[in-house]
């Protein structure tokens, strides 16, 4: 099986993916920047759960100690998604910041979607068909990744 990502004997990442992927993951990375930096909360619930969800006043203390360092973290992987996703070789740094990036992107959409667990699968006439295949896409992706750093 080929791999989507994998350790080469340098110490990089090695990234196999197509332009049309690529393109697709810049994209998506571009659109989460702009959901990240919006003033409006709509899919980004995920991102930022309450910490104390039974003591709203405890939970925003919290959040205004922890948010803008949290949006900091998800921006700057963000940037390296985008700089990076036309590369065919990555540092780690980069595979982690990758990793970061695809597991958000997959909360929000999940979340738009309504996934869970015990869910049948959609029709491919759904109109949210496309939707599902970018999410399952981006779950291979995330998988690859996690491969990818577990192996030595």
């Amino acid at each position: 099986m080929k791999r989507t990502l994998r350790r080469a004997r340098d110490g990089s990442f090695q990234l196999r993916l197509t332009d049309d992927e690529r393109d697709l993951v810049a994209n998506l990375a571009s659109q989460l920047r702009e959901l990240l930096v919006s003033e409006e909360p709509d899919g980004v619930e995920r991102l930022y759960p309450p910490a104390y969800a039974n003591d709203p006043e405890r939970d925003s203390e919290y959040r205004a100690m922890v948010h803008d360092e949290l949006l900091e973290k998800r921006l700057a992987s963000v940037d390296i998604v985008e700089r990076t996703a036309a590369a065919k070789s990555l540092t780690e740094e980069e595979v982690t910041a990758w990793m970061g990036a695809i597991n958000d992107l997959r909360l929000v959409l999940g979340t738009r979607l309504d996934v869970s667990e015990d869910q049948d699968p959609i029709p491919l006439d759904d109109p949210r068909a496309p939707a599902f295949a970018v999410y399952q896409y981006l779950t291979h992706l995330l998988a690859e990744i996690v491969y990818a750093l577990s192996r030595d």
